[in-house]
């Protein structure tokens, strides 16, 4: 890795570099979202495939951009680092910076096979980014992040019924050129960059790159002094080419791609003490847990590329533009790791911390992943009353997967070895329109067509562990097809009371296709989920309040969904199958503020209130096999099989709230300005699985940033802290082998400069 690290950082350098040489003829306009200085100004969206205005749209969206946006990722975090930074998003995964897990108004998918499905999608640019490897692609360069909540199934279609994270990145022409870096705790480092401009009339072009390193500062204490694992080298570029060969044709060539080489997530054995969900140390209850220290054994390692070419071309007939998106990614990824957690087992001469039942080294590998979209559509352009648009969707994705099961820590030939191959194949049909009456009433009603079909197949061609928990040996290869059409649609309508009120209304019709798992390194069966629909109804009221200086928005919501798709994951089978669950209800609200009183004061917050319930007497799961305690009922006594009715979902913290102050105070007779930004993220408790259980849990979550710094127009210098009291939580457990647990990103300060030019 430190070869790869000094390559990496060598390479960052050479980035740097070209766009310091290369920026000064190439000053470019500020981005999409207008704010005023003396005000909140306006903030425009692309929520419904169009630019605008954030309070006139009646759909529930949280934003991210600008100064609070860079502050979340400038320690070098992962897209993990937007979790709660926006009302009822919750990210979190159990592969590190690799596969995040989104959840939106608590709908989510704790599934960790490499398949899985998620009911929260990920748009980059227009484009749907389906497989969860794709999901984690960094963030950098961007002009925003929108968080829309609730159900998208009309302009977006599959997948989209808890909502929509979408990133929009600064279009060539557009935006400042800029370097930044950071180091900090950890040789944590950060630098990103950009630059671009017109080369002429007719062409631009943006050129955008990051890096991102940390060394090893987890240390293996059971191999001896030094730091062994949790670093990394990323690199992440971007390049978009802008031709307008006239007034009414555009094209723009965008490439992409990712390399990110580093360790597999830390598994922290017996980190939770029994009875309680109390974080322990290494030696036991009466110790204190060190983030910085873990047993383990084995090899560990992580290793992504994707890679993504795509084209946008749009056409202005005059009375409608024609929009064309056509995207093709491929990845592959390599992990291994040591999944009990710990070091030695019950049968070796000695293991720990606690008791480790037996060694759990397992890898997975995505050798193969290619995705392929198509979108076609047409937007009215007139400006008048009447407004829509109409298109059709195409997505196909192949996939192959690899899983391979180690007898010992450091074979590096397999005991067993499992296969799968999906090919997904999806398209829609899809249009939307709204009139605006006299009196500023707006209604928007639209409507999708979706099929969905997936073949499958999974074999284990190699196992010599017969009798292993009951199912060794080799499993030739089985096969399955799901397909699914369902309808989606949404009605909503937006009614001003005044030039500065909006009220506004929501009912939204969303599905997920149906899944299919098969992970047969620990199973000799494949399940398949159905498809699962979801019906919204939400209201608020956006205002813009004294003179223009504060932006409160508020809205409540109310959702069933039908037969949604649940994952049991580990448990004392230690498989993941997927079942449907006949009806999960949820209602809550989310509030959003944002103030700027006067010149150099800008506040804003927000919180969410999310309940869920299952509501399914039929609905069991294998509880946990290490020794916790499930607090839900067994269906008979020592089954070891429990009742999740009235459970809430997983990962679904009914509280979350976010705060954040900017202060900045002009020096006089200078263009510069001293300037203190601090922000916080809270969530209330989480379980980790679907069902209850004391251990497998978090009370809850608090994480501070501050960042104290010194700008101009043109520069910016600056010392900053994330997680600055050092809260410690777990986010996610391990429940097959023992009480393992993963915990959130230790306290990092460091120092940031940069330039824009």
């Amino acid at each position: 890795m430190r070869n790869t690290r000094l390559l990496a950082t060598a390479a960052s350098a050479a980035i740097a570099t070209t766009l310091f040489s290369a920026a000064p003829a190439l000053a470019q306009d500020t981005g999409a979202t207008a704010e005023s200085q003396d005000g909140v100004g306006v903030i425009i969206v692309t929520a419904q495939r169009r630019e605008e205005n954030l309070q006139e749209i009646p759909v529930s969206v949280g934003t991210l951009g600008g100064e609070a946006l860079q502050v979340v990722t400038s320690t070098g975090a992962d897209i993990r680092a937007l979790s709660g930074r926006v009302p009822s998003l919750n990210i979190e995964s159990s592969f590190g910076r690799t596969f995040p897990r989104f959840y939106i108004r608590g709908l989510g998918n704790t599934d960790f096979d490499l398949n899985a499905s998620q009911p929260v999608s990920l748009v980059y640019d227009d484009v749907v980014l389906e497989n969860p490897i794709l999901k984690g692609f960094p963030i950098f360069d961007l002009d925003r992040v929108e968080v829309l909540r609730g159900p998208q199934g009309t302009l977006f279609g599959r997948n989209t019924p808890a909502g929509i994270v979408k990133f929009d990145t600064v279009k060539p022409g557009k935006g400042d050129n800029y370097i930044r870096g950071s180091y900090g705790r950890f040789d944590s480092i950060n630098v990103e960059g950009a630059v671009g401009g017109q080369l002429s009339d007719t062409v631009a072009v943006r050129a955008s790159g990051l890096y991102q390193g940390r060394s090893d500062w987890v240390d293996n204490i059971d191999n001896g002094p030094g730091d062994d694992l949790e670093g990394y080298d990323e690199v992440a570029l971007r390049l978009q080419l802008q031709l307008d060969p006239t007034e009414d044709l555009s094209l723009r060539l965008i490439g992409q791609y990712r390399d990110l080489d580093g360790t597999a997530r830390v598994f922290r054995a017996n980190a939770f003490a029994t009875g309680s969900n109390d974080l322990i140390g290494l030696g036991g209850p009466s110790t204190k847990f060190k983030r910085g220290e873990v047993r383990a054994d084995g090899i560990n390692f992580q290793n992504l590329e994707t890679y993504n070419l795509g084209a946008v071309l749009e056409y202005d007939f005059g009375a409608v533009t024609l929009t064309s998106v056509t995207s093709y990614w491929n990845g592959n990824l390599y992990s291994r790791g040591d999944i009990d957690g710990g070091y030695g087992n019950a049968f070796a001469p000695e293991m720990g911390p606690g008791v480790i039942p037996f060694s759990a080294q397992s890898q997975d590998n995505i050798p193969s992943l290619d995705q392929f979209t198509q979108e076609v559509r047409i937007a009215s352009n007139d400006g008048g009353p009447l407004g829509y648009q109409a298109g059709v969707f195409y997505f196909n994705e192949k996939l192959d997967i690899e899983s391979f099961d180690f007898g010992t820590p450091d074979d590096t030939s397999p005991d067993a070895i499992a296969l799968q191959r999906q090919v997904s194949d999806a398209w829609g049909v899809f249009g939307s329109l709204f009139y605006e009456f006299d009196n500023g009433i707006r209604i928007q009603a639209g409507a999708r067509y979706n099929d969905d079909s997936r073949d499958f197949t999974a074999s284990r061609p190699v196992d010599t562990r017969p009798g292993f928990l009951g199912f060794g040996g080799p499993v030739a290869p089985i096969s399955t097809s799901v397909s699914d059409s369902v309808l989606t649609w949404d009605l909503a309508a937006t009614v001003p009371t005044s030039e500065d009120v909006n009220f506004y209304a929501r009912v939204a019709r969303g599905y997920r296709a149906p899944s299919i798992q098969g992970r047969l390194a620990f199973g000799r069966d494949i399940s398949v989920a159905d498809s699962e629909t979801t019906m919204s109804y939400e209201a608020g009221v956006k205002t813009i309040l004294a003179d223009g200086k504060v932006r409160f928005n508020l809205g409540g919501f109310y959702f069933t969904t039908e037969d949604l798709q649940l994952t049991a994951v580990g448990g004392a089978n230690n498989f993941t199958t997927l079942l449907n669950a006949d009806q999960v209800e949820g209602y809550g609200f989310e509030a959003e503020l944002q103030a700027r009183p006067m010149a150099g004061v800008e506040f804003a917050a927000g919180l969410s209130y999310n309940d869920t319930q299952i509501n399914d007497p039929n609905a069991y799961v294998a509880g946990c096999a290490a020794p916790c305690t499930v607090l839900d009922p067994e269906r008979t006594v020592g089954s070891g099989i429990y009742s999740i009715d009235g459970n809430r979902l997983p990962q679904a913290p009914k509280w979350t709230a976010n705060w954040s102050l900017g202060l900045s105070e002009k020096i006089p007779g200078t263009a510069g300005e001293f300037y203190l930004f601090t922000d916080w993220a809270y969530r209330s408790k989480v379980q980790f699985f679907l069902y209850q259980s004391v251990e497998f849990s978090d009370d809850s979550m608090l994480e501070g940033g501050l960042r104290i710094g010194y700008r101009t127009d043109r520069y910016d210098f600056a010392l900053f802290g994330r997680n600055i009291t050092n809260d410690v939580s777990a986010v996610s457990g391990i429940d097959f082998n023992n009480l393992t647990a993963m915990v959130n990103e230790p306290r990092i300060w460091g120092v940031e400069a940069g330039i824009t030019f």
